[in-house]
């Protein structure tokens, strides 16, 4: 059972621990009953492949794993920081996510 999840998919993305920390990169996918998310570039393993008609000559890929929300911050591209997302109402009643440092609408 997720929780409400902040980050959608196309949001740059900062790690803030684990391996990768103080890296940037584009969210690919998300996964909100598990609280993951795969970042394109990011928590990657090496994955023995078996030849198939994909990928006749098989082989070691490398493969993006996922991570937990708790360790990526979302990156506002008004300011360039990473931040956490407000979740306010908009004029028509919507609600819209925007940044905590410069009030930047992320949608």
């Amino acid at each position: 059972m997720g929780v409400n999840v902040n980050i959608k998919k196309g949001d740059e993305v900062l790690i803030i621990s684990g391996k990768d920390k103080g890296r940037r990169g584009k969210v690919q996918r998300v996964f909100p009953s598990e609280n993951a998310v795969i970042v394109e570039g990011l928590n990657l393993a090496k994955k023995h492949s078996k030849p198939s008609k994909a990928n006749p000559q098989g082989g070691v890929i490398d493969k993006a794993l996922p991570l937990n929300i708790s360790k990526v911050m979302v990156v506002c591209p008004g300011c360039n920081k990473p931040t956490r997302i407000v979740r306010e109402r908009a004029a028509d009643g919507t609600l819209v996510r925007s940044c905590r440092h410069c009030n930047r609408n992320l949608e």
